[in-house]
């Protein structure tokens, strides 16, 4: 039985580290492995993870779509269709909205719009409102104020 002072990993298994830059006698002298010139032969010599050898870069070729302004709001949708299963008597508001689960966020800010009837009067208060929805509401003998 063998003690553990006595163990080496097998002939072979270890390889020394490339000696670069020490000489000829170290088989990596000269160029150091590097070849000659050229980018990767020089200090700090990266090419970068986006670049193409020089053809037109993927993020240039694509076409590009679109515009978002600076001053663009998202609003979420509710069409007085939806209104007429809310209760009459009570005010509506971004608050109820969400609680009846007619809008999905919080925050953002909700545009009434017309399409569909409402027979019963109702109090809105929303950030934004279509014309065709104030004058179909109006004539069903609501209002609408607008939340800042």
């Amino acid at each position: 039985m063998s003690k553990l002072t006595g163990l080496r990993p097998s002939r072979g298994a270890r390889k020394k580290p490339k000696r670069l830059g020490c000489g000829d006698g170290s088989g990596h002298g000269g160029t150091s492995t590097k070849g000659h010139k050229g980018l990767k032969a020089r200090s700090g010599g990266k090419v970068p993870a986006w670049f193409e050898g020089g053809q037109m870069p993927l993020q240039r070729r694509i076409p590009k779509r679109g515009f978002v302004g600076k001053w663009h709001v998202e609003y979420q949708v509710v069409n007085l269709e939806q209104l007429a299963k809310l209760d009459p008597s009570a005010e509506v508001t971004p608050e109820t909205l969400y609680e009846k689960r007619l809008v999905r966020n919080r925050t953002k800010p909700v545009k009434l719009l017309g399409t569909g009837e409402v027979a019963v009067p109702l109090k809105v208060k929303v950030h934004a409102v279509s014309k065709a929805a104030k004058q179909k509401l109006e004539k069903a003998g609501g209002a609408v104020e607008l939340v800042s």
